[in-house]
């Protein structure tokens, strides 16, 4: 290989690498937050936490490997272009085919890489992974305890805390524990009081959590705690109260636990046996986790063997139409692959022609692409096509270069017209890229998701059409968590461009500075900052609503929080649990309720109401309850007891309207910034802590801004680095990226142990990365 082949090289492994490290960051923004949330609230070392981020890396570079050797491949053959270097090599008689052996053995090395990633580590990596969150999971059965939410994962018990304390001794405040065991399988009590069938409440202020690893279990130390629970006759009612209590909390197989290895999981010698061994739906899945493992890594010597002749292109705006139509070619491929293997999944197509197939295409594609390179233009129909392409996007980014002759003649003679001109060209060009850069990260996770939950879909029989869905209601979310780090690097590679090309130095001599030069970019980056804002206001809580129960569906979990149909608990206003079996939204009744009314001050029970049946008289406001007994309670003891049958009975402050109980429990990605205030208040007015909605509630308002911020952060580093062109750029926004995110998690984490205040937690970040940013401006010499 010679001196040019070398420089090919190290061009294209210079690009790459930087290429598969930001892809993978961003496969893996969305999965920082519980590695962070691990770290700060947990136990775990942070050498173990490191270990599980390491062991995710595996299957991600499955599909980051062959679009980094894409990227690079593009990026080195269009700087070639764009520096005449491959019309000089037609002019010394050489062909651009000379680039193909340096592309070879990048993409070769590549291959290699990519398949020892999905032959052996990734399904090594995945075992490892569960075995580590198994760990986790069990020396954390307290920390997954969340505040407010009842939980049910305990066989037949419901519990329900007001807030968790974090520390080396788990605190739990205001504990409602309810024993919903089956009469016949419950111990006998003692004494004269016999429990019926209704619930066996256990209240506390406080309690102790331990967890017991060895029998995967909590032990409860109940501090001012009281026990309550009717008799088999309605006369009968049993309640006392303990200063301190001990109770046992059973828990089931932690949630990553897999009694059985999936196909994804086998090494590939035990995953041949299984084709060999398997009938029926088994035998389609195992062919197609066999077939994939082997076909994905070629994608590497294919998609760089297209990229070549799409990058060498000399031609007018063949830079921007070769970047289009490798994305393309790269999204086409992994989406074809996809659907194939739904249709395989269906029997419709054989798994060995749904995977190898999109393969085939490709090769004939850069096939014909190669074949085609060096064609005069008026006989390469290909070269035609890019073109219009390319036409099309230099309509997208701006006339700037199709000015009519009289406005070109006039930016000699009036210089004011420049600055206006230039806002056009800079303003074209960082829009080109932020586009183009935001659709190929989401696409690009969507592919990576699909991979990732491709063994829960075989698994639980999910029908392709309902995973489709799931992808496009993830969409919104990915949009809002992706534009920031569009935006640095669409900077960064946009000034870097133009600095590299001397453009910078132009406009300069005409008298632009570079703070004017940046302008329309730091004007437009403002603006996705408030379109983000309003995204967040109006269209992703619904859309994250739909895709959380979608994912649940697809992982096999019920519906949140309710996991027994034939049981309902809500919180209600004040401090009041309703219980019951069935409720009947048409008619607005609810049937075998139970209502529990709670001191807000010391979470002892003030009134417990049984019935068999409750309806909302909207004239009354109220609850009306038929046959059954409500009794009040000071310091535990009964005070009041009232009995009734065929009468209605009403009582005061039951208020709650239908509605209260038909409406989903929500998380704080699931609602937009007035809702989640409302919500607050809501908790603060019955005296719950709140801190970890607050900071949420500010990262509402924070996050948005950081598209803003990285804009002003990305200009100074743009102009530094831009000699060294794009490549520098993507390094450069890499890291900025990297460190962001890192501080902005651990700040978020330790505002939820309430280390900081809300507003600092959420707003720090900004302020550390925005003064920078201003700093860095101040000074950049213009």
């Amino acid at each position: 290989m010679g001196v040019l082949g070398r420089r090919i090289l190290r061009d294209i492994a210079s690009s790459a690498l930087l290429g598969i490290a930001l892809f993978t960051f961003v496969l893996f923004l969305d999965r920082v937050r519980p590695l962070f949330e691990l770290l700060v609230r947990s136990s775990a070392p942070p050498k173990t936490i490191a270990w599980l981020f390491s062991l995710l890396l595996p299957p991600a570079f499955t599909f980051t490997i062959p679009v980094g050797v894409l990227v690079a491949v593009l990026l080195t053959m269009s700087r070639m272009s764009g520096d005449s270097e491959v019309t000089a090599m037609r002019a010394a008689g050489l062909s651009s085919r000379r680039v193909l052996l340096p592309v070879m053995t990048i993409s070769t090395v590549a291959l290699l890489l990519t398949a020892a990633a999905s032959v052996w580590l990734t399904p090594w990596s995945i075992r490892q992974r569960y075995k580590v969150v198994n760990q986790l999971a069990a020396a954390q059965l307290t920390a997954e305890i969340q505040p407010r939410i009842f939980e049910e994962r305990f066989p037949n018990r419901i519990l329900y805390v007001g807030d968790v304390v974090a520390g080396q001794v788990v605190r739990w405040r205001n504990v409602f524990l309810a024993d919903i065991t089956p009469p016949d399988k419950r111990p006998p009590g003692s004494g004269t009081h016999e429990p019926g069938d209704g619930p066996l409440i256990t209240v506390a202020a406080e309690a102790i959590a331990v967890p017991d690893l060895g029998r995967n279990r909590i032990q409860l130390s109940l501090i001012r705690g009281a026990l309550h629970y009717s008799g088999k006759l309605p006369a009968d009612y049993y309640s006392s109260s303990f200063p301190v209590g001990d109770q046992i909390l059973e828990a089931d197989r932690p949630a990553a636990y897999r009694p059985r290895l999936q196909f994804t999981e086998m090494d590939t010698g035990p995953l041949l046996r299984a084709v060999r061994e398997t009938r029926g739906r088994d035998a389609i899945n195992a062919r197609i986790e066999l077939h994939q493992r082997l076909a994905l890594p070629l994608a590497c010597v294919l998609l760089g063997l297209a990229g070549v002749p799409l990058g060498v292109s000399s031609r007018k705006g063949g830079r921007s139409s070769a970047f289009v139509l490798t994305v393309l070619i790269a999204l086409v491929y992994y989406m074809t692959l996809i659907s194939l293997i739904g249709l395989a999944r269906e029997g419709r197509v054989p798994p060995g022609v749904a995977v190898w197939l999109p393969n085939m295409v490709l090769a004939f594609a850069a096939a014909v692409l190669l074949w085609r390179m060096e064609a005069p233009g008026d006989l390469d129909p290909i070269g035609a096509v890019r073109l219009r392409i390319g036409a099309l996007v230099g309509r997208l980014r701006g006339r700037l270069r199709t000015a009519p002759a009289a406005a070109r003649a006039g930016l000699t003679k009036s210089l004011p017209l420049v600055p206006a001109l230039v806002d056009t060209y800079v303003l074209s060009s960082f829009i080109y890229y932020f586009c183009v850069l935001l659709v190929s990260f989401v696409l690009m996770t969507h592919v990576f998701t699909f991979f990732d939950l491709l063994g829960d879909i075989v698994k639980n029989h999910i029908p392709m059409s309902l995973v489709a869905t799931y992808l496009l209601f993830l969409t919104p979310q990915l949009i809002y968590v992706l534009t920031p780090i569009s935006v640095l690097v669409g900077v960064l590679v946009t000034f870097g461009i133009l600095t590299k090309s001397n453009e910078v130095t132009a406009m300069k001599a005409c008298g632009v500075s570079l703070y004017r030069l940046s302008v329309p970019v730091l004007l437009t980056s403002c603006l996705l900052s408030a379109l983000l804002f309003a995204f967040d206001y109006t269209w992703i809580p619904r859309a994250n609503v739909i895709q959380d129960g979608i994912r649940n569906q697809i992982k096999g979990r019920p519906a949140q929080t309710y996991l027994r149909p034939d049981r309902r608990w809500i919180f209600g206003r004040g401090s009041r649990i309703y219980n019951y079996k069935y409720f009947e939204a048409a008619e607005n009744v609810m049937l075998g309720v139970n209502v529990f009314e709670l001191d807000p001050q010391t979470f002892r029970l003030k009134r417990h109401i049984s019935a068999e049946r409750a309806r909302w008289e909207a004239s009354l406001n109220s609850w009306v309850f038929q046959n059954g007994w409500a009794r009040e309670l000071t310091d535990d003891r009964i005070t009041n007891s009232q009995a009734f049958e065929r009468e209605a009975a009403s009582f005061r402050g039951l208020d709650e309207p239908p509605s209260w109980f038909l409406k989903e429990v929500k998380q704080d990605k699931q609602m937009n910034p007035p809702e989640l205030a409302a919500y607050i208040d809501e908790l603060r007015q019955s005296g719950f802590d709140t801190v970890r909605l607050q900071v949420q509630l500010h990262r509402k308002f924070s996050l948005p801004l950081f598209a803003a911020i990285m804009a002003l952060l990305s200009v100074p580093f743009a102009f530094l680095v831009g000699t060294r062109g794009a490549i520098a750029g993507v390094g450069i926004s890499f890291g900025i990226a990297v460190a962001y995110w890192a501080v902005s998690q651990l700040f978020e984490q330790v505002g939820y142990v309430n280390q900081l205040p809300p507003q600092l937690a959420a707003w720090a970040p900004d302020a550390l990365f925005g003064l920078s940013g201003l700093y860095l401006l101040a000074r950049m010499k213009t």
